[in-house]
């Protein structure tokens, strides 16, 4: 399996089906999905926290830190995606949805090259 071979269905299924192997549904409730999503997304920053650029350079490198950083990345997916199935979110829908929103908030022409905030952006392309 990788991603051009794999749907986004696919996964949802495969989450779900581990889930329900479990009978772990009636424990996930959006809110406590959603805080997961949030415990595990910090497990996974943590992986980053204060090494510099260069030893995160290195330490994914490392065969071990590639592969907790897998492992953590999986986490915060697996459980989007248990939220996903539990409202009925269309994940695919959502994205394309949330991209095209963005690229009206920060128009190529502006953004290209630089971290500025949409609401700072200047040029004849501004948002709003």
């Amino acid at each position: 399996m990788d991603d051009t071979t794999t749907t986004v269905a696919e996964l949802k299924t495969a989450v779900a089906a581990f889930r329900d192997a479990r009978d772990w549904a009636q424990f996930h409730t959006a809110k406590d999905l959603a805080l997961s999503i949030a415990i595990e997304a910090a497990e996974l920053m943590e992986l980053f926290q204060w090494k510099t650029n260069a030893e995160t350079i290195a330490f994914l490198a490392e065969d071990a830190g590639a592969a907790r950083l897998r492992e953590e990345f999986a986490d915060v997916l697996i459980y989007c995606l248990s939220l996903a199935d539990a409202l009925g979110v269309d994940v695919s829908r959502a994205v394309h949805d949330k991209l095209e929103k963005n690229g009206a908030k920060y128009p190529a022409g502006l953004s290209r090259g630089t971290a500025t905030k949409y609401t700072d952006l200047t040029g004849p392309l501004s948002p709003g």
